[in-house]
């Protein structure tokens, strides 16, 4: 196997590893980095799950190398808080309006989310469920992770 040099910015950390040509972005973020929020479901890019910030854009990092990210920055769920003892205020909408269950997909929603709200501050309901569509969950009916989201939105305002 050929090994390749990465330095990337995760969650406005530098790290640099060396890493086989094969690796994937979701193992390199939970085995060499210790970043076990991004959760690997379907393996295929269908779940969402897994989905990480590259360079502020939502990506399946199951579908991804690890040396695709050389030089570029990453954000997963660890980074959304500012602190251990405040919230993102998405998360904190989805802590207020039930909006996970087991949890094993809401990084992956959250993470799908954060930009979404960003491009589109005032979203109604079906262009949420629309955004909603590449995350599966299948704990609940989605309208609690529709409501939070929807509840964040109105915080913003």
């Amino acid at each position: 196997m050929s090994r390749h040099s990465v330095s990337t910015e995760v969650n406005g950390r530098l790290y640099e590893r060396e890493v086989d040509a094969r690796l994937l972005l979701s193992d390199f973020l939970r085995h060499e980095l210790g970043l076990t929020g991004t959760h690997v479901g379907c393996e295929h890019g269908v779940c969402g799950a897994c989905t990480v910030l590259l360079d502020g854009e939502p990506v399946r990092s199951c579908l991804i190398f690890a040396v695709q990210a050389d030089g570029r920055k990453l954000a997963t769920v660890e980074g959304l808080a500012s602190s251990p003892d405040e919230l993102h205020p998405l998360q904190q909408a989805f802590r207020d309006a039930h909006g996970l269950q087991c949890g094993f997909c809401t990084a992956g929603i959250l993470m799908t989310m954060v930009p979404f709200l960003e491009e589109n501050p005032a979203p109604t309901e079906t262009q949420v469920r629309e955004a909603l569509s590449g995350n599966l969950c299948r704990c609940t009916g989605y309208q609690h992770i529709v409501d939070a989201v929807l509840l964040a939105a109105e915080r913003r305002a």
